[in-house]
């Protein structure tokens, strides 16, 4: 089986503004979480994998999550 990547696909931007300042809100509210002891131990290591997946999808306005499903969150 081959999966071909077409240019329609390949990163494509699909986070829109809304999108993109809710992952930056939610990441900042895992670092203060983490920052005050209130997440600690692996809970921390995993909210903060969560808040880099997010902070870097922000960044790059391209979530492959959304591919699959045919997902845009850019006002038209």
């Amino acid at each position: 089986m081959e999966i071909k990547i077409t240019k329609e696909i390949a990163m494509k931007k699909n986070i829109g503004t809304i999108d993109r300042r809710l992952r930056a809100l939610l990441t900042l509210v895992v670092f203060v979480l983490i920052y005050f002891k209130v997440l600690q131990g692996i809970t921390a290591w995993v909210g903060s994998v969560f808040a880099f997946v997010l902070i870097i999808t922000s960044l790059l306005q391209f979530c492959p999550l959304y591919i699959p499903f045919r997902i845009t969150t850019i006002k038209k």
